[in-house]
């Protein structure tokens, strides 16, 4: 579950000690001597390239042409010229007129650009000789200031840049260039009186408990002292994502009333050599400096997989910043009163080191919720939501099977967010049924399908929809529709009438039917199968290689396991393994599994058969009416099986 409340703890510096200088923020109205440093450079920069722009040549008395110049040079009205590569300043005998008719009227002296071919003829040498005219002139070579700009300026800005970059790598905490690089880059929140407790946290009721043992050790340590008790150093807490370990972890502390340290796994590592574990050693030491208190390390797998197996590449710098934490960890004294929690939703890629006594000690699943639970999570994500008299919030956690706090949160503002869309006051039940269909299948696709598109996949839902409303050990049918929806052209949706831990073999087999339903009605009648049964042919076979060769339902394999990949526990996937049965127990398995298949569809097109009529009748409602919900179907195909 994620975050269930929008008022987060009040963030502040690291620094416990009150007797030591608190160091201001630029935020603050005191600044500090790296930005009083700061200032000084830029200003300086400033203030040279302005007496650099205004000594240039070309900043001299007024501009003019070559032309004008010229002119009045014929006339005997300049005094004294300086060349300066190639620009030409001068001073008149008589000020001119202003050749500009709008311009105001000239200065004393003046400038003007020499054309190049004028730089080598000696008409204009002659005519200054001729008439006594004072002239010079400077070596065409780079400026003296632009000299200086590149061979001073350059470097500076080039070590400012650098300075700046590894501040911007640094803890903003802490002093001094190299000494924020390996210092650890952990936010502090200290605690408040808005802090999050337990009763911000619905559900996860056994993870709390679990969890209250850390709070009372947090507020009272002396009293498992006397005893001899000793707290447990870390805690790790697993699940999928989304299921609320960061939230449980911040109202552990805000439930103690200590400060709580949050850093993620992947904020250790570095380009560096070294790095990580003088971050680690930096984090740790104020922990303990701040004890007693809550160190939450967030994606721990992030710099925890285990060592040497090249998962995520044999990586120097993350190995020693494991070995670090795990020195760490190993060196606590009970007495500190630093508890160390931690996150993941992959415990399976962890180092041992890690996992054993005296480490992580106290190992807490949490799980997505079920539906007592998902009911609490939707009531505390709608509190700022008004609700409409027909909205049941038992009735939407009983359609969210498999939910996470993170998808409820999501499923509450969507339904909000069509409300608004609709230019309604309230949120009405139609828009939650609106957002459960967006979050499960995604938005509705705008293309347009041919009649032959349309009348094929109504056929195919109404294949779904009849088989399992025929079969009594499957879910009753909440919803039929034929319109695109992500990648679907058309979803059949069952609504489980109670959360399952397990499931039998009859199920599985029913289930298996229903999948090949709607290929099984495209056959019965348009006399060939469609590419839109793609998706349910894999999750079926799927579904038939688990039972053959992982659960033991085949009487011709028996109850041994032939695992050819090892899945994942939380995130459903699957790591591959080298597979460690022969080629003649693989070729039984994919026999096996061909079998169940087609037993599956056989059944479905028995099924299909026999109720032809209502199949037919259910399709053109479809039609029509693209949408069926659960009273439309039972309408129209009466009652149940399981019902009956």
């Amino acid at each position: 579950m994620d975050d269930q409340t929008d008022q987060k703890p009040e963030e502040k510096p690291r620094d416990d000690d009150s007797q030591k200088p608190k160091k201001s923020s630029g935020s603050e109205s005191g600044a500090t001597p790296r930005s009083i440093g700061s200032l000084l450079l830029i200003l300086a920069v400033a203030l040279f390239l302005s007496l650099y722009l205004f000594n240039s040549p070309g900043s001299r008395g007024s501009y003019v042409s070559y032309d004008f110049f010229w002119d009045q040079l014929k006339h005997g009205n300049v005094k004294a010229v300086r060349t300066h590569g190639e620009t030409l300043t001068g001073e008149w005998n008589e000020i001119p007129k202003n050749p500009e008719e709008d311009g105001g009227e000239l200065a004393a002296e003046f400038n003007t650009n020499l054309p190049p071919v004028q730089l080598r003829d000696s008409e204009l040498v002659t005519t200054l000789l001729e008439q006594e005219i004072e002239f010079d002139n400077d070596k065409t070579t780079v400026p003296f200031g632009v000299q200086f700009l590149v061979w001073l300026i350059v470097p500076i800005l080039f070590l400012g840049f650098f300075w700046f970059m590894m501040r911007r790598s640094a803890d903003p905490f802490s002093g001094g260039m190299m000494g924020n690089f390996i210092r650890s880059p952990a936010r502090r929140f200290q605690a408040s009186d808005q802090a999050t407790t337990f009763k911000d946290v619905a559900a996860m009721e056994q993870a709390k408990r679990e969890l209250q043992e850390v709070v009372a050790f947090l507020k009272d340590p002396e009293k498992f002292g006397k005893l001899g008790a000793e707290i447990p150093k870390g805690v790790l807490l697993m699940g999928p994502p989304g299921t609320g370990k960061t939230l449980l972890a911040r109202a552990t502390a805000g439930e103690a009333g200590v400060p709580f340290y949050s850093i993620n796994g992947s904020e250790f590592i570095q380009m560096f050599v070294g790095v990580g574990a003088s971050r680690v050693r930096d984090l740790f030491k104020q922990a303990k400096d701040s004890a007693p208190c809550i160190l939450f390390v967030d994606e721990i797998d992030a710099v925890g997989r285990v060592r040497g197996a090249g998962v995520g590449g044999g990586h120097d710098e993350r190995e020693q910043t494991l070995n670090q934490i795990l020195s760490e960890m190993d060196g606590f004294q009970q007495s500190e009163a630093v508890v160390v929690v931690a996150a993941t939703n992959r415990p399976d890629v962890l180092d041992p080191a890690l996992l054993r006594p005296g480490r992580f000690d106290r190992h807490i699943i949490i799980e997505r919720p079920m539906r007592e639970g998902r009911a609490a999570i939707l009531k505390v994500h709608s509190r700022k939501v008004p609700l409409a008299d027909d909205v049941v919030l038992d009735k939407v956690a009983a359609g969210t099977v498999g939910f996470s706090g993170a998808e409820l949160r999501n499923l509450v503002n969507e339904a909000a967010l069509n409300a608004t869309r609709e230019g309604r006051d309230r949120v009405c039940m139609e828009d939650f049924e609106l957002a459960r269909d967006r979050v499960m299948m995604g938005a509705e696709r705008e293309e347009v399908l041919n009649e032959h598109e349309r009348r094929m996949t109504a056929w195919h839902e109404a294949g779904h929809a009849l088989l399992a409303w025929h079969m009594p050990e499957l879910d009753s049918v909440h919803k039929v529709s034929i319109i695109p929806r992500g990648r679907a052209l058309g979803v059949t949706q069952l609504l489980p009438a109670e959360d399952r831990y397990n499931i039998g073999e009859q199920r599985l087999h029913s289930q298996l039917a229903m999948m090949m339903g709607g290929r099984a009605a495209e056959k019965l009648v348009f006399q060939e199968y469609s590419a839109g049964a793609e998706d349910d042919i894999k999750r079926a076979t799927h579904m038939a290689r688990r039972m053959v060769a992982h659960w033991g339902m085949s009487d011709k394999i028996g109850p041994v396991a032939f695992r050819q990949a090892e899945e994942h526990p939380f995130l459903g996937r699957d790591i591959h393994e080298q597979r460690e049965f022969s080629e003649e127990t693989a070729r039984i398995i994919d026999t096996e599994v061909q079998r169940f298949m087609n037993e599956a569809s056989e059944q479905a097109a028995t099924v299909l058969t026999k109720h032809h009529g209502k199949l037919d009748q259910l399709a053109e409602e479809l039609l029509d009416h693209e949408s069926l919900d659960g009273d439309d179907v039972r309408r129209i195909l009466g009652n149940s099986a399981a019902a009956d």
